[in-house]
């Protein structure tokens, strides 16, 4: 039986879950500050992520796959990858140009695109590329306010570090497709999983290393606050194993694709889709990502 289309409500789940986690971060940073509060997805998901792997493995009854340099160096280059990147918008906020920064992030599925066909060869179309830059598009319509760009751009470093920061997300995305794709034989929920609390777990004692070492009081801060903060490590665990099925079943650019529906559910969260007024800014944006993402799944090439 074939399961590959799976990957897309796994995807859209992923969506509207990890917009929940960035409302649950919002409000911790008020505590945490910016860097406790997204330092939180990592230290107090990897709990629930190993509770995902625990229950898929006695669902399934298989065991994980046996691990090898390939999987733990690909594991290992998507966690560093992921962390660089959030360190890139944080130095973007710092530079108070976060607006600019977010729109050259969206290119983040584009990069995710080419770096993936040239790392794991995974396939690429100039109709997949098409329906990847219009939903981009849209999502930087969204995202960005008419002559935002121009009164916070702040010249050049602000593009280069959304940029790299896309690149570094890009390069997140690719990693962990590739540890999927090296772990082994197994089916496609205990490779996701398992790769997932590998990476996680990584990402969890590189953190909680570092702040043991120059950040006590922000790691005291961060344990203090842990009932609010299991939220946010549920909904980023949750969130995560969307994404790792995803990967798990086709290709880094489509789920990444597909995951800027996200912009929609976080639209929602805040209450601008349900109010009294749309602007036709927002209604462009709005389609154009529909639109691309119903044509990312016409011209998706074949899994």
């Amino acid at each position: 039986m074939d399961l590959t289309w799976i990957w897309i409500p796994a995807t859209i789940a992923a969506c509207a879950a990890q917009a929940g986690r960035n409302a649950v971060q919002r409000s911790l940073t008020e505590t945490l500050g910016t860097l406790g509060a997204t330092q939180v997805r990592f230290l107090y998901g990897f709990p629930f992520a190993l509770l995902f792997l625990a229950i898929i493995l006695a669902s399934t009854g298989e065991r994980p796959p046996p691990v090898n340099g390939g999987f733990l160096a690909y594991a290992f280059a998507g966690a560093v990858a992921q962390i660089t990147a959030t360190g890139l918008m944080l130095a973007a906020m710092r530079e108070r140009a976060f607006v600019v920064v977010t729109a050259w992030t969206k290119t983040e599925p584009l990069q995710v695109a080419v770096f993936a066909f040239v790392v794991l060869g995974d396939p690429l179309s100039v109709g997949a590329i098409g329906a990847i830059m219009l939903a981009s598009l849209g999502v930087v319509l969204l995202s960005v306010k008419p002559g935002a760009a121009a009164s916070a751009s702040g010249g050049l470093k602000p593009v280069l570090l959304g940029l790299v920061s896309g690149a570094f997300f890009a390069l997140s995305a690719v990693g962990f497709r590739g540890a999927i794709l090296a772990a082994g034989e197994g089916g496609f929920l205990v490779l996701a999983s398992w790769t997932l609390a590998c990476s996680l777990g990584m990402q969890a004692l590189m953190l909680f290393l570092w702040m043991l070492l120059f950040e006590r009081q922000l790691l005291r801060s961060c344990l203090r606050a842990w009932r609010a903060s299991l939220w946010g490590g549920l909904l980023g665990a949750t969130a995560s194993q969307g994404w790792f099925i995803g990967f798990s079943l086709t290709a880094a650019a489509n789920v990444r694709t597909l995951g800027l529906l996200e912009i929609l559910f976080a639209q929602l969260l805040s209450g601008k889709l349900l109010g009294q007024r749309t602007t036709g800014r927002d209604a462009a944006g709005v389609g154009l990502v529909i639109a691309g993402v119903a044509l990312l799944m016409w011209w998706m090439p074949g899994d």
